[in-house]
């Protein structure tokens, strides 16, 4: 899909740190975290919540009360007679997102906020009902674990499909590792300073408990993945290329971004400049194939944009394992070197719902420091999935 007047105040894309599976936000439900990163974000930004003409919210993991969550996370943010939709998408749920409130923006102007948020940590068992069965025993399903384990349309999990890609491709262990370690080394890129690089998208979580505060103003939960290290790991699975240092793993966070018309966006940001919307692509490609799929999404995405790989300076991607990217550079030509300069999810954890949306922060903020530029964020999602987004740094 193709914007013409949608754009992201510089500045005005954020995340929270993300923390670790069953970590610091283990019970913190994920709408309670949106509404203290969120009303923290605006308030660091002047946002008055009475400029918000509409909300999407972005969630994959049901927490209570998401029933009523886009209303009700307005209402709390102050933004009082505000709602939109809800979006689910797995891991292309930020995408998605973006694109409603993009096209929101194209139609009929004003100022949407995104909002994404997930907390895989004690995901839901659902019951279901089902009187037929024997004893009228109920079908149960745990809401991530199932989800992680089998594509029901597959028929395989999650590190299958990255398997499968990586036997096609003949990708080896030690193309798999090296890509790991360097990861790593950005990542950590972003850490010098006292954190100076995330710490211009990054929201500290500060949640009030009977006792104290919750306070989080950084990733949990990172591993140190360097070379020697990872190499002597055991693989994921008999026969595997793949470890559990060169996948992702499951985490919790929120990110979220401002998006407006141009001349909005100029306004808001105060004069520090905009980021245009331009194109955003969805693919999908052989059953348990997911590696794949952010390829032909970051063509549909640069083809909505008129604009080819040959214009983009800068790329963040998912990456829930390392053969993404692998097979990304293989297709496209992009060196993995010039991907995920600061980070990317394969280091710093996978909350699904927020984790696009926090890697396409990075994406904006790392254009903004080579001083503008065109951008893509591609990723993989669910099965055999992707979703991909075209943005220009400019003025």
């Amino acid at each position: 899909m193709q914007y013409s007047d949608a754009a992201i105040p510089l500045g005005h894309a954020w995340s929270s740190p993300f923390a670790k599976w069953q970590g610091s936000l283990a019970e913190v439900s994920s709408l309670d975290l949106a509404v203290a990163v969120t009303s923290r974000a605006m308030a660091d930004r002047d946002i008055d919540p009475d400029v918000v003409t509409g909300l999407t919210l972005g969630w994959t993991v049901p927490q209570p009360e998401i029933f009523y969550g886009a209303p009700t996370l307005a209402a709390r943010l102050g933004a009082t007679g505000v709602s939109g939709p809800m979006i689910s998408q797995a891991c292309a749920t930020s995408v998605a997102a973006l694109q409603a409130a993009a096209h929101t923006v194209d139609s009929t102007g004003g100022v949407q906020l995104v909002v994404a948020t997930d907390r895989t940590s004690n995901g839901p068992t659902l019951t279901y009902p089902a009187p037929s069965r024997q004893g009228g025993a109920p079908v149960q399903e745990h809401w991530v674990l199932d989800s992680f384990g089998r594509d029901p349309w597959a028929g395989t999990s999650m590190i299958a499909a990255g398997e499968a890609v990586a036997g096609e491709i003949g990708a080896t262990r030690d193309e798999l590792d090296d890509l790991t370690a360097l990861r790593w080394e950005q990542y950590t890129t972003a850490l010098a300073d006292d954190r100076a690089f995330q710490k211009r998208y990054l929201v500290p979580v500060e949640i009030a408990k009977k006792k104290g505060s919750l306070v989080l103003d950084a990733d949990e939960g990172v591993r140190p993945k360097e070379r020697d290290a990872i190499g002597k790991l055991p693989p994921a699975g008999p026969d595997g290329v793949h470890t559990f240092a060169s996948q992702t793993h499951p985490a919790d966070g929120c990110a979220g971004a401002v998006v407006t018309t141009v001349d909005r966006a100029r306004e808001l940001s105060g004069g520090a400049g905009v980021v245009r919307l331009l194109g955003t692509g969805f693919a999908r490609v052989a059953r348990s194939r997911m590696p794949q799929a952010p390829v032909p999404a970051a063509v549909a995405a640069l083809r909505a944009a008129g604009r080819s790989v040959a214009d983009v300076t800068g790329v963040t991607t998912h990456n829930p394992f390392a053969v993404n990217d692998l097979y990304l550079s293989r297709e496209t030509g992009i060196d993995v070197e010039h991907m995920n300069v600061h980070g990317c999810s394969l280091i710093f954890g996978h909350p699904q719902g927020p984790t696009g949306l926090r890697s396409i922060a990075e994406l904006i903020e790392t254009l903004r420091e080579r001083g503008g530029g065109v951008g893509l964020f591609t990723g993989c999602a669910a099965g055999d999935t992707g979703g991909a987004l075209v943005l220009e740094v400019t003025d």
